[in-house]
């Protein structure tokens, strides 16, 4: 039984660069380049630098006539 060529297998998907630093991202740590740089995303996520933008809700009590 022979082995296949490594050099000749087709990545899932292309590499792209990481969101965080620019370098090639990893299959491991897809789609950034390292570990490190995804904790530092997961990071930000965490402490609310991310936000992502919602409706504005009406207030609960306006709403069933209560002031």
């Amino acid at each position: 039984m022979s082995v296949p060529n490594k050099d000749k297998v087709t990545p899932l998907r292309p590499r792209k660069p990481c969101p965080e630093c620019g370098k090639p991202s990893t299959r491991e740590a897809y789609p950034f380049c390292s570990p490190r740089c995804k904790a530092v995303d997961l990071n930000r996520w965490l402490s609310g630098a991310y936000v992502i933008p919602g409706s504005e809700e009406e207030d609960p009590s306006e709403k069933s006539g209560e002031h």
